[in-house]
């Protein structure tokens, strides 16, 4: 059969566009299917963007004090811009846009604007409203295009709570909050992950009232209980009001008057908690409790495709049924932007050994030792197993751990806040786990994923050299510590 293309990526996100490029670098005919911008959610309204927010909460963070670096500003009068603020933010995420633009061009992947639907395993429709299309590409009422190969990397979409659906005025997305026309001066944020706490952290810095609410008994649950206990003590210090244990019911809308005596919009917010039932009033709402996957209305069981939970189940090569393939955040994996590009390396370089392409060989991803980042003041990085993990599963373990209040690097940078945990297997002495809580501890978590994955010891980490001064040298210092 004479197909139109040889690999067709539906989704163009961190796993979709990863996949078009390597799919068109083995030397096939490749197309992506987008129904929005190039470059998915990650680099238009996720990763990327929010950590130009970030930034200029940081930027803003040292403006307001100066004095605690040495710097005289008298008569000196901080303030910013928040449609500047935002207009930085989406320059960074046009400007990678571009750049993947870029790639498609130079490895000839075809760019087809609309939404797909199965029809077969290697058929799709790909409908479009000619109203929205603004990339400039092949686009059509309906068109139905055939591959011998399709990669579903279609992604997520933000979850609403059932009692406050989203309004992008008093409700928000994260999306909303990441182009906001003024700052509330009070805001409640419900779900406490990485989406959250972020965008809690850059609300916070701009000077608005934070309450950062979460159901389960801690901050960023997934992480380490001592490094949740650390970003919730930090927080805490600089005004956030951290509610945990704590359950949303409802949310109401009414008008109160402020200082001046003139009316607002308000959010009254219904939360329990192990205190009882408190009520919570705030400009605007923040839903941060999670992602749905991109899977509905795609023809997708219709073709035999098995679902679990909204998720497209998969094998080990990432192949749904016949022809299809499915990465990222549609599958039951971590749902991270890198996990979804190291799937599209080895889903492409699977198909590609199906097809004897020269030096192509499959390499199975090691889901142990995904690292996590989450950009908040301090930053989190950690990898492996948490010390609860440890214990859960009946292993026995040792703990080393260095605290930022005695690192040089730390304290000349003013930023003290946080500490190194080394989690080694007590019979082998291998690291199971590393948690970094501290001023850009996101820039150190690769290399002890590779050391992990080396099968590197807490001795062999402890007799490493580390450069003097940096924030790398504690987790040499917490190995040491582990051998005490």
């Amino acid at each position: 059969m004479n197909f139109d293309f040889d690999i067709l990526v539906i989704g163009s996100g961190p796993g979709g566009y990863v996949a078009a490029v390597k799919a068109a670098q083995y030397g096939f005919k490749t197309a992506v299917v987008e129904r929005a911008e190039i470059g998915g959610i990650c680099l238009n309204w996720g990763c990327i963007p929010t950590k130009a927010l970030l930034k200029s909460a940081e930027a803003f963070e040292i403006l307001k004090h100066p004095e605690a670096y040495g710097i005289v500003a008298d008569g000196f009068n901080v303030s910013f811009d928040v449609q500047k603020i935002v207009e930085r933010e989406r320059g960074v995420s046009d400007k990678m846009r571009r750049g993947v633009e870029f790639l498609f061009k130079k490895y000839n992947v075809s760019v087809i604007a609309g939404t797909a639907k199965f029809l077969d395993a290697n058929t799709v429709t790909v409908t479009v409203d000619a109203a929205s299309n603004e990339s400039g590409s092949v686009a059509a009422a309906e068109n139905t295009i055939t591959a011998k190969y399709i990669i579903v990397a279609t992604g997520a979409r933000p979850k609403a709570l059932p009692f406050a659906p989203f309004d992008g005025e008093k409700i928000i997305s994260y999306k909303d909050a990441l182009v906001p026309k003024t700052l509330p001066k009070s805001l409640a944020v419900i779900g406490s992950g990485a989406i959250g706490s972020e965008l809690a952290n850059f609300y916070l810095s701009m000077g608005t009232q934070v309450y950062l609410i979460e159901f389960l008994d801690k901050i960023v649950p997934l992480e380490d209980d001592d490094i949740s206990g650390q970003l919730s003590r930090s927080f805490r210090k600089n005004g956030m009001k951290v509610m945990t244990s704590a359950k949303v019911t409802g949310v109401k809308f009414n008008k109160l008057q402020d200082e001046s005596g003139a009316e607002r919009d308000n959010c009254e917010l219904t939360v329990e908690t192990k205190k009882g039932v408190e009520t919570i009033n705030v400009e605007r709402v923040l839903c941060a409790v999670g992602v749905a996957p991109n899977t509905d209305n795609m023809g997708l069981e219709e073709i035999g495709v098995k679902m679990e939970r909204g998720k497209i189940a998969v094998n080990e090569f990432y192949n749904a049924c016949g022809d299809v393939y499915a990465i990222g955040d549609v599958i039951a994996t971590p749902a991270l932007a890198h996990v979804a590009s190291a799937e599209a390396v080895a889903c492409v370089a699977h198909i590609a050994e199906l097809e004897g392409k020269p030096g192509a060989k499959f390499h199975p991803i090691d889901y142990k030792h995904i690292p996590g980042a989450t950009y908040t003041s301090p930053q989190i990085a950690s990898a492996g197993l948490t010390e609860q993990k440890a214990k859960e599963f009946g292993i026995e373990y040792k703990v080393g751990k260095f605290m930022f209040t005695a690192s040089g690097k730390a304290t000349a940078a003013g930023k003290t806040d946080g500490f190194v945990k080394l989690i080694s297997d007590a019979k082998s002495d291998k690291l199971i786990g590393v948690h970094l809580i501290g001023a850009d501890v996101t820039e150190i978590i690769g290399g002890m994923v590779l050391a992990m994955n080396l099968g590197a010891t807490a001795e062999q980490v402890a007799n490493t050299v580390f450069p003097h001064p940096t924030m790398s040298e504690g987790i040499k210092d917490a190995a040491e510590a582990m051998e005490l």
